[in-house]
């Protein structure tokens, strides 16, 4: 059956409405502001319906609006790649991590809340985190990843909890200390865990 000039209008009215809402998703994230699928609505001209048709929840619409929004893990981890030192390593990445954070705080917000309530929307979480922390401890892959690969996998998981957004929002929501403060007892939580970790791995081959 051809496609009629109907069918093609329809089908590029779809795309600009989908862009439409992903581009309006997009600047209200680049604001800082909450970032809720009424308001995405409204900024893209169309009714919150509407937005739910193209997208079934507003993790999946963050997920689209921020892809691409984070740089590789090697590329945000540039300023230190000549480093062997993981510590200094894991303290530039909890730093990068928590300021684009608070850069895109809304987004991160909605993304938390939503997984929260539904669970297996989780896999829709960007996990920034796991790349950056990664790629920081490179330096450990031949000593603490070879001769201990548990500890290693703990120390993982560990920084895990405290580079993230969780960590930042309990530090500047519940211990109400300012954006700064929070950010710097987050990276002194993360350098004395890879501290530990690299001098008891030390111990051991000694």
């Amino acid at each position: 059956m051809a496609t009629t000039s109907t069918d093609t209008g329809r089908s590029n009215q779809k795309k600009r409405t989908r862009t439409a809402i992903v581009e309006a998703a997009r600047e209200l994230i680049g604001t800082g502001a909450e970032v809720t699928m009424p308001a995405i609505a409204r900024a893209a001209l169309v009714s919150e319906a509407t937005a739910y048709r193209y997208f079934p929840d507003l993790p999946s619409l963050i997920g689209e609006a921020l892809a691409g929004a984070w740089p590789a893990p090697a590329d945000a981890l540039r300023p230190v790649e000549e480093s062997r030192d993981p510590v200094e390593r894991v303290a530039f990445a909890c730093e990068f991590l928590l300021r684009g954070i608070l850069t895109r705080q809304g987004s991160v917000r909605a993304m938390i809340a939503a997984t929260v309530t539904r669970p297996e929307t989780a896999t829709t979480r960007p996990g920034i985190r796991f790349g950056l922390i990664d790629h920081a401890l490179l330096p450990l892959q031949d000593t603490l990843a070879a001769t201990d690969p548990d500890a290693f996998a703990q120390l993982k998981r560990d920084l895990a909890v405290v580079v993230s957004a969780e960590a930042l929002f309990t530090l500047t929501d519940l211990c109400r200390l300012d954006p700064d403060a929070a950010i710097s007892s987050a990276v002194r939580t993360a350098t004395t865990l890879t501290e530990a970790a690299v001098r008891a791995s030390q111990i051991t081959a000694a």
